[in-house]
């Protein structure tokens, strides 16, 4: 990761000297170990401030809807994704954008290292040859990275950035022998009952806080449905049905539109696994359109166009 941070700090050091942007959208680390946060610069004597490691994770294209100046963003591969649809929803024209493309490994689970230290509160973090290296009073453990990656990351088969102005560093090898569906082929195979049962028991401990949506990159209407009062759609509440509801039809609006990036996940406090509600929709996009979402500038996700040879079969 030492040569990712010097490669950034070049690339956003010329782009702020030479005024060809007005702002860099990057990462600063955290104020403790395993948390990096998104940072936005606009002066030269800034730069020492990015930082790149494996917790990295959040989607920065989140920041990126409505923004009216030219701004450098550094983008993994679903960023990169997002920033398409981004673009091609019309939030922000590609003329502002100068996207620096950073090759993805994967990033690191960080409640799943914290589970593995039992209690244990890390003091300093540190990565070298694929190997996570954590010490805190009286201990040091080593965790090998490609064990404690994030889930989204650990079947993700677009590591690399899909657009990108300039590159922070060589292509990466992308997985593509992985099955991106085995839960969701597991939830298919449930009778209706049990499947219900299923969704019941992962959504009753959400609290509406509403996380997910506020970090989600496609999550950008400038009043969500359940915030509308005329008409109210929903109540307030953690009414099962309201939130049944809520968690429902968010993902349906999210059809097409998902890259997976896993930032709902990472925002939720209570844990719970929204994205089996995004992959299902993902993985019947897929196998109806032929479609992944944010590929390519000139293919709009299916929901957003129509063709008469379009499959119907699904229509009730």
């Amino acid at each position: 990761m030492q040569s990712y941070r010097t490669k950034i700090f070049e690339i956003a050091l010329q782009l702020l000297v030479e005024r060809q942007v007005d702002a860099v959208l990057g990462f600063r680390r955290g104020t403790i170990p395993m948390m990096s946060q998104p940072i936005l610069i606009s002066s030269p004597d800034e730069v020492d401030q990015l930082h790149w490691d494996s917790f990295c994770s959040s989607n920065l294209a989140n920041y990126l809807p409505r923004r009216k100046d030219r701004v450098a963003v550094f983008a993994k591969g679903c960023d990169s994704r997002n920033i398409i649809l981004q673009i091609l929803e019309n939030q922000i024209k590609r003329e502002q954008l100068y996207i620096i493309g950073v090759p993805c490994q994967g990033m690191v689970d960080r409640r799943k290292v914290l589970a593995a230290l039992d209690g244990r509160e890390p003091a300093d973090v540190s990565e070298r040859n694929g190997m996570i290296r954590v010490s805190g009073w009286n201990f040091k453990e080593n965790f090998s990275r490609d064990e404690y990656l994030q889930e989204n990351c650990a079947i993700c088969t677009h590591r690399n950035p899909v657009i990108y102005d300039e590159l922070a560093a060589e292509p990466t090898n992308e997985q593509r022998e992985v099955d991106r569906y085995g839960d969701i082929h597991a939830l298919e195979a449930m009778n209706d009952d049990d499947r219900w049962q299923h969704f019941e028991e992962i959504l009753t401990p959400c609290i509406r806080c509403y996380a997910c949506r506020n970090a989600c990159p496609m999550c950008y209407c400038p009043t969500c449905f359940v915030d509308e009062s005329t008409p109210q759609w929903l109540g307030k509440s953690i009414d099962p049905i309201d939130t049944r509801t809520f968690h429902f039809l968010r993902a349906f609006h999210l059809a097409g539109r998902c890259t997976d990036c896993g930032n709902c996940e990472r925002a939720c406090p209570m844990g719970i696994k929204v994205r089996q509600l995004t992959k299902k929709l993902e993985k019947d996009i897929k196998q109806l359109y032929a479609y992944e979402a944010g590929l390519s500038l000139d293919e709009p996700p299916p929901l957003d166009t129509y063709r008469p040879d379009d499959p119907q079969e699904f229509i009730r």
